[in-house]
């Protein structure tokens, strides 16, 4: 028996990173996954991972899943994610909105182009997908709505910290807008028996687009040595914020490692990929 029981939840950004270990983690707890993203096939050895091979995953595990290929910066994709689902799996009872496009460019020199994909993607599609799922788990008085974040979201020091971290304006901005979207739809549907929360890292994760974006030569050492995260931590702590008691675990802006230890909880190793 499995702390999601009976649920249907709704990963997007699951074919890699974050996504696909927070769908891991649900279905290991008995939640039945629709796992979303536009990867289908990889073509890019730096960015491992397909929509398809995170369902076999979770199926060798013994768990439920379906693949729902997905370009959420569509609307009319946005809307089939959700139909297929609910004509697959049932009803949705958890909404994760991970998915991310994101490019590292100084302010002068970003194209409305990619600002506009990256608030789209990162804002508009998960606004949209709240409103999607929110008659049913209104009708049902219970559902669970989680947005990944960063600590990008925080304002930078002035003057600046020596190191990485310039052109991450247009990144920082979305995510301070999923923050605000979170608290403040918290704000509305509280008392309907929903939760609706932002999630960041305590510390870097070594996902993909992470090792990529700032050239990290050994991600493993990074973890062990304490100045990165697990996946799995980022994974526990959405468990824990997409099945506790709605009363009392909404409304915030969590940091995966410090809820933890708030809670009392350790990060659970998954079977291996």
């Amino acid at each position: 028996m499995g702390i999601l029981d009976g649920k249907t939840a709704i990963v997007t950004g699951a074919s890699r990173g974050i996504g696909e270990y927070i769908a891991r983690r649900f279905a290991s707890e008995g939640a039945a996954v629709a796992v979303a993203a536009r990867t289908v096939e990889q073509r890019d050895e730096r960015f491992p991972g397909t929509v398809h091979e995170t369902v076999e995953t979770i199926r060798r595990s013994g768990g439920v899943a379906i693949a729902v290929p997905t370009d959420l910066s569509r609307a009319e994709e946005r809307r089939r994610l959700v139909e297929q689902t609910v004509a697959e799996l049932g009803p949705v009872d958890i909404l994760v909105n991970n998915a991310a496009v994101t490019y590292f460019l100084p302010v002068t020199d970003f194209p409305q182009s990619r600002f506009e994909l990256m608030f789209e993607v990162q804002v508009r599609a998960p606004f949209e997908l709240a409103q999607l799922v929110l008659p049913s788990m209104r009708e049902r008085r219970a559902g669970w709505i989680l947005n990944i974040s960063s600590g990008a979201a925080r304002h930078p020091q002035i003057p600046p910290a020596a190191g990485p971290g310039r052109g991450g304006t247009v990144y920082g901005m979305v995510k301070a807008a999923i923050e605000r979207f979170s608290t403040g739809l918290a704000s509305e549907v509280y008392g309907e028996g929903i939760a609706v929360n932002a999630l960041s890292p305590s510390r870097g994760v070594m996902t993909p687009g992470v090792v990529y974006h700032f050239g990290v030569t050994d991600p493993a050492a990074r973890v062990a040595e304490g100045t990165a995260e697990a996946p799995e931590v980022m994974a526990e702590a959405a468990l824990a914020l997409c099945s506790g008691d709605p009363s009392q675990l909404t409304g915030r802006i969590a940091y995966s490692q410090a809820l933890l230890d708030e809670l009392g909880r350790e990060p659970q190793p998954l079977d291996p990929a």
